[in-house]
């Protein structure tokens, strides 16, 4: 037994998946970390939050998963001393969230890596943009960052670096390669460039507003963010929806899951060289946005999800439609995944490549699909399944060789899958109305919602103030993974970068809030 454990005080949230709470003090923020990555669990996301105003001084906050489910802590820290164990030697996937607490809040992990992760000398030094004090309206002098990588040394060592600007309509980072010949010996990143201020601009929305601007974190993952923010504010406000809405934001979810998977496995055939592939693999997803117009009038669903259910009711005539859709698409997959199993100039580029070994995944939080195809076996759908998939027997799909051909191998699995799930979700959902009135707002609380999305579990935590958010903080399961793809590049060649970075697609937009 441990004691500093048990005396934790938690208290239970009424949401979607089990989640309870606790403020804690420093020893139990690290023993209580440290059972649970003993135990087997991991750490979902660490955040900071401005309490001055309030209780004094500020919050650090860590959401972990375990056999029970979530569990939240929250450790107060003095406006005077502002500094926290950290917990990168327990989890090190924590250490880029820990910089940018700093960054935003000005809470600093103790004997923690020092260095910026999202300032670019955009705001001043000892100036920290989440502070409520921050004045958002007012723009500074942008600075010339200089950036200390770490130096790469020896003979016929040399440095790439690529980005932030790229050969191509994608999102701003820098990779800073030290190479020999072709060999990658190190890769280091540099994000963060495209900070928008999402996590301000939600303190002065209502909460109904909120919705609209989480479904807006990451486009690719609108519905799992927009779903996540919905179960919050719902834990909030102690609601209670039908189960017709249910299972129809489970829909959504699963197409914006074949959507990207589709869109994804025919883009890694073409950085393979069968540019084929990228132009049936486009057809099928192309089709699968026009659907989702009839169903959820949205090519991309940014705004179905909403607050107490969906916006939008299935007719029963775009039901059917579907139903011969999804038909269509296993057997166009099926079809596709043969060529792609049989291609042997495919399969001599993803065996191999980019490889992350089960024991290192789990040593550095490999996540969502890309942890599944290195044996990393968290499914939230299956973990802590809330309704309706605590009724349709989620099968999780996972692979153990880690590299590009397993990230192909899952995402074909996981697309199957998907399509059973949704046949299963038209032919049996259930009847009833598609929107419940959310229960009474508290004058001040706190709500959190998890999903698993297409890339991995996407989480919400919502503080409010009457009904104005006090505080939203919106988690990308690529935190996670971006430092992963640092180690999964080693002692490839650099021609292959492309195609390994592609096997994970992380998302710059829901890292740079």
């Amino acid at each position: 037994m441990n004691k500093t454990i048990d005396r934790i005080a938690w208290e239970s949230l009424t949401t979607a998946v089990p989640v309870r709470r606790a403020r804690v003090d420093a020893a139990q923020w690290r023993a209580f970390t440290a059972a649970v990555r003993d135990a087997g669990g991991r750490l979902l996301t660490l955040w900071a939050s401005d309490v001055r105003d309030l209780a004094g001084g500020f919050l650090v906050r860590a959401t972990l998963q375990d056999q029970q489910g979530l569990a939240v802590l929250e450790l107060p820290l003095t406006e005077s001393a502002p500094e926290y164990p950290t917990l990168t030697p327990t989890f090190p996937n924590t250490a880029r969230m820990q910089r940018a607490a700093y960054d935003m809040i000005g809470v600093r992990a103790a004997g923690d890596d020092a260095r910026p992760w999202l300032r670019h000398e955009a705001w001043p030094t000892n100036t920290f943009p989440l502070r409520r004090d921050f004045p958002a309206a007012h723009r500074y002098d942008i600075g010339t960052p200089a950036y200390p990588f770490v130096p790469v040394e020896g003979d016929g060592v040399h440095e790439i670096p690529v980005g932030p600007v790229h050969a191509g309509i994608i999102e701003s980072g820098h990779f800073r390669f030290s190479i020999v010949g072709e060999k990658v010996l190190r890769l280091e990143q540099r994000l963060g460039y495209v900070h928008k201020g999402i996590e301000k601009r939600f303190e002065s929305m209502t909460l109904g507003d909120g919705q609209r601007l989480a479904a807006r974190v990451s486009g690719d993952s609108a519905v799992a963010f927009s779903w996540a923010y919905c179960m919050a504010l719902e834990s909030l406000c102690h609601t209670t929806l039908s189960a017709r809405a249910l299972w129809l934001r489970a829909f959504c979810l699963e197409r914006e899951r074949i959507a990207n998977h589709l869109g994804d496995l025919g883009a890694l055939g073409n950085d393979a060289g069968f540019a084929v592939g990228l132009t049936q693999f486009s057809l099928l997803k192309e089709n699968v946005l026009q659907s989702n117009v009839a169903a959820f009038g949205y090519r991309y669903p940014m705004d179905y999800v909403i607050p107490g259910g969906v916006a939008l009711d299935l007719a029963d005539d775009v039901r059917t439609a579907l139903l011969r859709e999804g038909e269509a698409l296993a057997r166009d997959v099926a079809s596709l995944r043969r060529i792609y199993d049989d291609h042997t100039g495919l399969q001599d580029r993803f065996i191999g490549a980019g490889r992350v070994e089960p024991a290192l995944a789990a040593r550095l939080g490999l996540t969502g699909l890309a942890g599944r195809a290195s044996s990393q076996l968290w499914d939230l759908r299956c973990d802590h399944p809330s309704a309706p998939y605590n009724t349709l027997g989620v099968h999780m799909v996972s692979h153990r060789s880690g590299d590009v051909a397993a990230r192909v191998i899952v995402r074909f699995d996981e697309v199957v899958e998907s399509l059973r799930l949704c046949q299963q979700l038209l032919e049996q959902l259930p009847g009833g109305p598609i929107h419940s009135e959310l229960g009474a707002t508290p004058e001040t609380g706190f709500g959190t919602g998890c999903v698993e999305g297409w890339r991995g579990p996407v989480l919400i935590a919502l503080d409010n103030a009457g009904n104005i958010i006090r505080r939203c903080h919106a988690h990308d399961p690529s935190w996670h993974n971006w430092p992963v793809l640092e180690h999964a590049v080693i002692d490839n060649i650099v021609p292959d970068f492309p195609l390994i970075n592609k096997s994970f697609n992380l998302s710059y937009s829901g890292h740079d809030l």
